[in-house]
């Protein structure tokens, strides 16, 4: 009879906001199963986010009778790989190093620029978002423009953002939906003509020690731009001279493989700490979220804008779209411009273009969160 009456009585505790993100939980697994939209991320995230929001969870930290504590494992993971360390998202950039061939953008270096002008977005929502929150709110918001949910984590942490949570969900949901949104994104500033424009792939050899050497100084360079970004940069980096070294392959392989499943599965279900009701469902969190999509919406137009003036002075024109690809999400962005290309014309491929300003928005993103740490903590 105990058990009957607690049962009844947990289930008079569900709130309506418990319900809302339990249903939200059930959407995101939905989402990963059905549509195959970042399996690895939004299962455990959906499925965390119900684990998290039934009353007295043994997920989250639980006093008992007496005042004894009992830990709860969700959030000891977060509060270890996330809040003491930021270890979790750090760990992810060795992997996501490992995974990278920086080979086509030291080929075609001039698309590096691309990267940096992808960041636009994040600078305008900052400025937009100052009107609506705090600025280190605003900053850490920022940074979900660039579709790279370790960078967003790291910075909305180190900023002690308010909104973390939010933030989170917003970064890996929009990293999911790439496909989606850039497209519609890139049609509103170009045009059919435009999508068409070929670019000839003649790459140049690029030795071994060129590669060696690229990560070496890209860390060097950051650290001495900016400090903040080192770890960012710094671990990415580390990754990419794991594959590139040639002495390494068994580690640069598990590091790009298991280390990369690990982690992630272990990032997504940790995230879900922060989905409970009290902390999610509210209205600042649909501000978070649309400023989110703003963000990652105007660093994609930034981009194709950028390539459009540089073709006013350049007579080997440039694809527009491929400026779209200096988002961090690699290489879902490449994969969108390639396939827009052959829509417009089925013999215009893009894909090495398209992965040279990937990778680079890869490095820019982690730099752009690296010069908002060093800037915002001074501001406020």
């Amino acid at each position: 009879m105990d058990f009957i009456d607690f049962l009844f009585n947990s289930v008079n505790l569900i709130t309506w906001k418990q319900l809302v993100m339990i249903g939200v939980g059930i959407l995101l697994i939905f989402l990963a199963i059905k549509k195959k939209m970042e399996p690895s991320l939004l299962l455990p995230m959906g499925f965390g986010a119900i684990l998290v929001n039934l009353p007295f969870s043994g997920v989250l930290n639980q006093t008992l009778g007496n005042a004894i504590s009992a830990p709860g494992a969700i959030q000891w993971l977060f509060e270890v790989g996330i809040e003491a360390s930021e270890i979790f998202p750090l760990l992810l950039f060795i992997g996501i190093g490992a995974m990278i061939d920086f080979g086509p953008l030291l080929a075609n270096p001039k698309l590096i620029f691309f990267g940096a002008a992808a960041q636009f977005g994040i600078f305008i929502t900052i400025i937009v978002g100052g009107f609506f929150f705090e600025l280190k709110d605003a900053a850490a918001i920022g940074i979900i423009g660039a579709a790279d949910g370790p960078t967003s984590i790291l910075v909305a942490q180190i900023l002690d953002s308010n909104y973390l949570p939010a933030i989170m969900v917003a970064a890996y949901s929009y990293m999911a939906l790439v496909p989606s949104i850039q497209p519609f994104a890139i049609k509103l500033v170009t045009t059919k003509n435009e999508r068409k424009i070929r670019m000839p792939y003649n790459p140049k050899n690029v030795s071994q020690l060129a590669k060696i050497i690229f990560p070496i100084v890209v860390t060097i360079v950051s650290g001495m731009i900016a400090p903040a970004s080192l770890a960012l940069v710094g671990f990415l980096m580390f990754g990419n001279l794991l594959r590139e070294c040639g002495v390494l392959k068994s580690l640069s392989e598990t590091a790009s493989h298991t280390l990369v499943n690990l982690i992630t599965l272990l990032l997504g279900i940790t995230i879900s700490f922060k989905m409970t009701a009290a902390d999610f469902v509210n209205i600042q969190t649909l501000i978070v979220m649309g400023l989110g999509l703003f963000a990652f919406v105007f660093d994609t137009i930034g981009g194709v804008l950028f390539a459009k003036f540089l073709n006013l002075f350049s007579k080997n024109k440039i694809n527009p779209m491929i400026g779209a690809a200096g988002i961090s999400a690699f290489p879902m962005s490449a994969r969108v411009v390639q396939k827009m290309g052959v829509e417009a014309d089925p013999e215009n491929h893009l894909l090495m273009h398209a992965v040279s300003a990937n990778v680079s928005g890869q490095i820019a993103s982690v730099l752009a969160g690296g010069i908002i740490l060093s800037i915002v903590p001074l501001l406020l």
